[in-house]
């Protein structure tokens, strides 16, 4: 069967519990940018951004434990998971400095990490963090309602497309790779069990909340928000809110962060807006 078309450069490490973590390890620097995916994706959504910054940095981009590359089996998919995954491939690879970057649930992960141990880490950009935006238990149930194994599964090619549309401000013609990526796992045998997983993900970011413990956070942070994000907050739950409030929330929130909020763009703030996004990366870590 064809393989999913990935990065010639792409490396895997054993961590210590056994999970096999696929990854690119690209440019030196000062400083290590690790850059942790967000809900469904991989770890080619950063293309645009490894390439940029790497010129400066060491940029490490990895694949979540269940997702493209990295193993998979019934792990427990929820945030202390992954944010202990991290932590190990940080040590794993005995990264220095690290800035970490994450984006939508990657944002919820690199937070849930810095509070479990701030260990090697030197600061943290979210991109449209997942955890700010708060849901009460009976949000939460139409979460689990909505969110089944079956349902995902069934998800018909133009619906995916649609969801995919969902996260963009207007859809660029280089991301169509991630439909066509997506279409191509529903023909794998792994696609059942990813079909698991991403209901238990979702539910591991709503049952393991970091809003009220984001006065911990002590290292600096940059918090990039795209102004026209559909997907937070969620337009179904909470009309009465934008994404201007979430972002100022979470700047209120966190000790001395910075917000930016980027015009003409959407949930994937990195891969549509990557100039701006890399930019702001650049001015915040001090180049």
């Amino acid at each position: 069967m064809q393989e999913l078309v990935y990065p010639p450069d792409t490396k895997k490490i054993a961590l210590p519990g056994g999970t096999e973590i696929a990854y690119i390890d690209r440019g030196t620097g000062p400083q290590t940018l690790l850059f942790v995916h967000g809900l469904g994706a991989n770890l080619k959504a950063w293309q645009k951004n490894v390439d940029s910054l790497s010129r400066d940095y060491r940029c490490v981009a990895l694949d979540l434990p269940g997702y493209g590359k990295s193993g998979k089996r019934d792990y427990d998919y929820n945030m202390t998971f992954f944010a202990g995954q991290v932590r190990e491939f940080i040590a794993a690879l005995d990264l220095k400095k690290v800035v970490l970057v994450g984006h939508s649930m990657g944002g919820q992960i690199a937070l849930t990490a810095a509070l479990l141990d701030s260990t090697r880490l030197e600061k943290l950009v979210l991109l449209a963090p997942a955890g700010i935006e708060t849901f009460s238990e009976a949000e939460k149930n139409w979460f689990k309602a909505v969110y089944t194994p079956e349902v995902v599964k069934n998800t018909p090619p133009e619906q995916i497309r649609r969801n995919f549309l969902l996260n963009f401000f207007e859809w660029p013609a280089d991301a169509e790779f991630m439909y066509e990526d997506r279409l191509f796992l529903r023909e794998t045998a792994e696609y059942d069990a990813w079909c698991r997983m991403i209901p238990q993900c979702v539910m591991g970011m709503l049952n393991q909340p970091v809003f009220e413990r984001l006065a911990g956070i002590s290292l600096p942070t940059l918090i990039l928000y795209g102004e026209n994000d559909y997907l937070i907050p969620n337009q179904i739950l909470h009309k009465g809110q934008n994404t201007q409030q979430i972002a100022l929330l979470a700047q209120s929130k966190i000790p001395g962060s910075r917000v930016q909020v980027i015009p003409r763009c959407g949930h994937f703030v990195q891969w549509e807006q990557a100039a701006l996004t890399n930019q702001a990366i650049r001015e915040f870590l001090g180049q």
